[in-house]
């Protein structure tokens, strides 16, 4: 299906335009309407916007003007905000904080504060295997400190909520829904590997990463007949960091990798903290504490970690549709640009980004992320920020943020192999029934498209829909 469509985007669009410096709106119309146009999309809603960056006209649009469910296309708005606000060379820095006297024995004298300030990547390993909770933990024993003779909180007092307003109760277990929080470890969640036994009815092999104390584990899951389903089951419920699993997983079968979301990230990140304290010798006298203790005035810093510049988060949450990173963007442009660590403020400081650029169109913002069902853009609005943000002084760290067709992040299986490889750089979008891409094409000719398609309520598999957006994507690269 998705060769036929791109085969017949190709032959309608190359021979007409050869000689045009841009694409005839005609032509290009038919190849539009060809892919999207079929029986699997008769009671869906589609919305498109074609426009050139060549000559700024508008190629082609089809209820572009419509407000559409963007799923992550929605990340670009906040993507583009938070590097107009802060520029991409910008750092965000953890530290270790404590009122407390340092003994001649090594004793810390009080409680120890880890502060976070919205750094994502604070607890994900390196390239070297470590993180910056590592590093901070090296920092401190080089300080001397070998005792805390307190407690260890996990403050991460800059945000104020955790959670979208509406995302959807099944969104929580899982880590694309992780809680919100400044201080952050491992994207706020665990990670299950799920093996096969050797034989039917052995337990099933359980990996978790990480090995911490923070939750726990409880498997009934078995092995299954070789060719049989995997009917695995999980659940974690809502307030508990107890994960139960079920079910079976067959012989032979593929290894199921569960990522789980964790209740209140600032205190699973104070212990995880307390134990990499410990591998090093370090220990505290009192376990972690609640992230609502408020750092003692007068203390002073100990050790501090900053991140990788802006520019490579941004990549983290475009290349690979990060939302936990996202809605921590958010909350920080909230802080940054008006005074408080919300979701309310970061959609008032987004709101305010847009109109700037011209872009004052009928919305509803409600995350950052697009998980939300209720968020609602247009493909018009979208288009529009992408043209905005290619003379944006940040164009191109804005551009290498996004996925590169056939190369890199969700776009790395998709459109190998044609002419579109290498030469689109887009977002994606998946919610159930919704998908979606927007970005740049850098056609052979040297011309230079802005595009953004959705198309929301459709029951057709969600590879029909791709193959779909493809086929036009894929004959723009072509022009």
């Amino acid at each position: 299906m998705r060769a036929s469509l791109i085969a017949t985007g190709l032959a309608l669009l190359s021979p007409a335009l050869a000689a045009a410096k841009d694409p005839s709106p005609s032509a290009l119309r038919r190849v539009v309407e060809g892919a999207l146009d079929r029986p699997a999309f008769a009671a869906a809603f589609w919305a498109v916007e074609v426009r050139s960056l060549t000559s700024g006209r508008i190629l082609y649009e089809r209820n572009a003007r419509k407000n559409m469910t963007p799923a992550s296309t929605l990340k670009l708005v906040t993507t583009a905000a938070a590097l107009d606000a802060f520029g991409p060379d910008a750092r965000l820095r953890t530290t270790l904080e404590s009122s407390g006297r340092l003994d001649d024995q090594g004793r810390l004298l009080g409680d120890l504060f880890l502060v976070g300030r919205g750094d994502p990547l604070l607890g994900r390993p390196g390239p070297d295997g470590k993180s910056g909770f590592d590093a901070l933990a090296d920092a401190l024993r080089a300080a001397g400190v070998r005792r805390i003779e307190g407690r260890l909180v996990g403050h991460d007092g800059l945000f104020k909520d955790r959670r979208g307003e509406d995302w959807q109760w099944g969104d929580l277990v899982w880590c694309y829904g992780a809680e919100v929080s400044a201080l952050a470890y491992r994207d706020n969640c665990a990670a299950l590997l799920v093996s096969a036994g050797e034989r039917v009815g052995d337990p099933v092999a359980l990996e978790r990463t990480p090995e911490s104390r923070y939750y726990a584990v409880v498997s009934t899951a078995t092995t299954g007949p070789p060719g049989s389903e995997s009917d695995l089951r999980l659940q974690r419920d809502l307030g508990s960091n107890l994960i139960r699993l079920s079910g079976t997983l067959p012989i032979g079968g593929e290894r199921k990798e569960l990522a789980v979301a964790l209740e209140d990230p600032a205190l699973y990140a104070a212990t995880a903290f307390g134990e990499i304290l410990e591998a090093r010798g370090i220990r505290a006298s009192l376990g972690p504490a609640r992230s609502s203790d408020p750092v003692p005035s007068g203390a002073r810093t100990l050790a501090g970690h900053d991140s990788p510049p802006l520019a490579e988060i941004l990549a983290e949450i475009n290349k690979h549709s990060q939302n936990l990173y996202t809605e921590m963007l958010l909350r920080l442009l909230g802080a940054q640009v008006k005074g408080e660590g919300s979701a309310a403020a970061g959609r008032d400081a987004v709101a305010e980004f847009l109109k700037r650029l011209g872009l004052a169109e009928s919305a509803s913002l409600v995350d950052g992320s697009g998980l939300s069902r209720t968020d609602l853009v247009t493909p018009h609005l979208l288009a529009g920020l992408l043209v905005a943000m290619s003379r944006h002084p940040h164009a191109e760290p804005f551009r290498r943020s996004l996925a590169v067709a056939g190369v890199d992040g969700t776009l790395e299986r998709r459109l190998r192999g044609t002419a579109a490889e290498g030469r689109v750089f887009a977002k994606t979008g998946t919610l159930r029934q919704s998908n979606a891409l927007a970005g740049y094409v850098h056609a052979k000719s040297g011309a230079r498209f802005v595009f953004s398609m959705v198309v929301n309520h459709h029951t057709a598999p969600a590879a029909e829909a791709t193959a779909a957006i493809d086929a036009v994507v894929e004959a723009l690269a072509g022009y």
